[in-house]
């Protein structure tokens, strides 16, 4: 399965690479795009469970790192859950 990378900015200007193991993640998530966090957690939480279930259906399990990545994102977007404008900005995909 392809992998791919893509780096947002979360509300603190903080970087994140982030991994996916499917490139599903283009279906859900623009370069250059800005998202309320709601949004962005719930198109990264969508993509990251079909990305798993893809490995699922390849090799017989699901795919740790994926949800590993999206335990990750969803700790970041508790720091900013009091922030009602919270927006993540993707930056980029790397393949």
């Amino acid at each position: 399965m392809p992998v791919m990378h893509f780096r947002v900015r979360l509300p603190d200007s903080t970087e994140l690479n982030c991994y996916s193991p499917s490139l599903v993640i283009k279906d859900f998530l623009t370069p250059g795009t800005r998202y309320p966090m709601a949004d962005f957690m719930s198109r990264s939480r969508e993509a990251l469970n079909i990305a798993s279930e893809r490995v699922r259906a390849k090799y017989g399990y699901a795919c740790s790192s994926a949800m590993d990545q999206l335990a990750e994102l969803e700790a970041h977007a508790q720091r900013f859950a009091n922030l009602p404008d919270a927006q993540v900005e993707v930056l980029g995909f790397e393949e």
